[in-house]
């Protein structure tokens, strides 16, 4: 960066700063090295497209639109589910969300709602990991908001077509349904 400065009076003003697009080391590293302002910004916009991915995921499962949750993973993507649930595969993703909400949480659309936080992601290029946590409330018997499940996410992405997907995702329940009746 060079500062070009004018002496007015006693007094000095800067009349002007010319970046040297990326010549030197104050144009191209960030305040820890971090590397260049365009690749600090290409990451910034992956972990915000990768927010966006989570909260579709979410979306789509609680408007049970099936079609569109599978267009978020990966043509070859895997997942792995809690007890065992596993499918590798875009539509076979897909089948698998459709069929264990289905069983498990039938006659629920419109009564339930996907909760992330405490989110952490990584971006190398075109690849990320992340973890965050969830929770998934549905309405009760008395239609009031329970907690039906708290889980891990370990999820690694990979930039398909231009937009991040799902390369595979791995649930950790933590709290598991059903729950332990407490005394």
């Amino acid at each position: 960066m060079r500062l070009f400065v004018i002496g007015v009076g006693i007094g000095v003003v800067a009349v002007g700063v010319l970046l040297s697009a990326g010549r030197g080391p104050a144009s191209a590293q960030g305040p820890e090295g971090g590397g260049s302002v365009t690749a600090r910004l290409e990451a910034l916009e992956a972990r915000e497209a990768i927010r966006m991915l989570w909260a579709d995921y979410g979306r789509t499962l609680d408007n049970r639109d099936f079609k569109a949750f599978a267009q978020l993973f990966a043509r070859d993507a895997e997942f792995a589910g809690g007890a065992g649930a596993t499918a590798k595969g875009r539509d076979a993703v897909g089948a698998l969300l459709e069929r264990l909400l289905d069983t498990n949480i039938p006659n629920s659309k419109g009564r339930n709602l996907h909760l992330y936080f405490n989110e952490s992601i990584d971006v190398r290029g075109n690849q990320a990991t992340g973890v965050s946590r969830g929770g998934f409330l549905a309405a009760s018997a008395a239609n009031r908001p329970e907690i039906s499940i708290m889980a891990t996410y370990r999820d690694s992405f990979v930039r398909e077509d231009g937009r991040w997907k799902f390369q595979r995702r791995e649930i950790i329940t933590d709290i598991p349904v059903p729950r332990q009746a407490t005394p």
